[in-house]
C-alpha cells in the first residue's frame, strides 16, 4: 500500500511544487515549451563537496516523494554531472535519476520501462554498497542497498496503478527522508 502525500514530509516547504508532474506526450515539455512549468528556468551548479547537503538535493528528494519524477531527475542532473571525478558520487546520482525515471514509466503505464530503469538504478545503488561511505546513508536514511531493494520491489509482481492525468501521484511504497543533522 502507498503512503498518501499527507504522509509524505517536505524538506523544503518553502517552494512550490510545479503546476503538473510531467508525463510525456500529456503535458507541454516542461524546459522544451514555452508553456512548460520550467520554461527557461536556470541551470544551476552545486560544487560535489556541497551536493548532498545542498538545497537542489533536497528539492530532488520533495519532488521524488511527491511523484514528480520527471522533475527530480532534472533536479540531480547537475549533481550527477558535478560527480565528474568521484565515481561513487556519479553512480549514486545516476541511481536516483534512474529511478526517478523508472517512477515516470510506472506512472505512464510501461512496465517493461520500469523495470528496465528501476533494476538498473538498484546495480548502481549496489555498486555504491562496494565502496566505503556512510554519507549516503545519511542523505537518503536508508542505506544504498536497502534503496536497491525498494527499486527491485518497485517493480516486481506489482499492478501498475492507472495514470491520474493531471495529478502527480507516488508510486513508490518508499520514502527518501535525509538525516539532515548528518549530511
Amino acid at each position: 500500500m502507498l503512503a498518501g502525500p499527507m504522509s509524505r514530509p517536505r524538506l523544503l516547504p518553502e517552494k512550490s511544487f510545479p503546476t503538473y508532474a510531467y508525463l510525456p506526450g500529456k503535458h507541454p515539455h516542461p524546459v522544451r515549451d514555452p508553456l512548460g512549468h520550467s520554461y527557461r528556468n536556470e541551470p544551476v551548479t552545486i560544487p560535489l563537496a556541497e551536493a548532498l547537503g545542498s538545497d537542489v538535493f533536497r528539492w530532488g528528494i520533495d519532488l521524488f516523494n511527491h511523484g514528480y519524477y520527471w522533475e527530480a531527475h532534472e533536479a540531480w542532473e547537475p549533481l550527477w554531472h558535478a560527480a565528474k571525478r568521484s565515481t561513487q558520487h556519479r553512480l549514486f546520482f545516476k541511481g536516483l535519476i534512474l529511478l526517478a525515471a523508472a517512477g515516470v514509466k510506472i506512472r505512464e503505464g510501461k512496465r517493461v520501462a520500469a523495470v528496465r530503469h528501476a533494476t538498473k538504478a538498484a546495480a548502481l545503488f549496489r555498486q555504491v554498497v562496494t565502496m566505503p561511505s556512510r554519507l549516503f546513508e545519511s542523505a537518503l536514511g536508508m542505506t544504498p542497498a536497502a534503496l536497491a531493494e525498494y527499486a527491485e520491489a518497485a517493480v516486481t509482481s506489482r499492478v501498475l496503478p492507472e495514470p491520474k492525468p493531471d495529478q502527480p501521484e507516488p508510486v513508490f511504497d518508499f520514502i527518501l527522508a535525509p538525516k539532515l543533522e548528518s549530511v
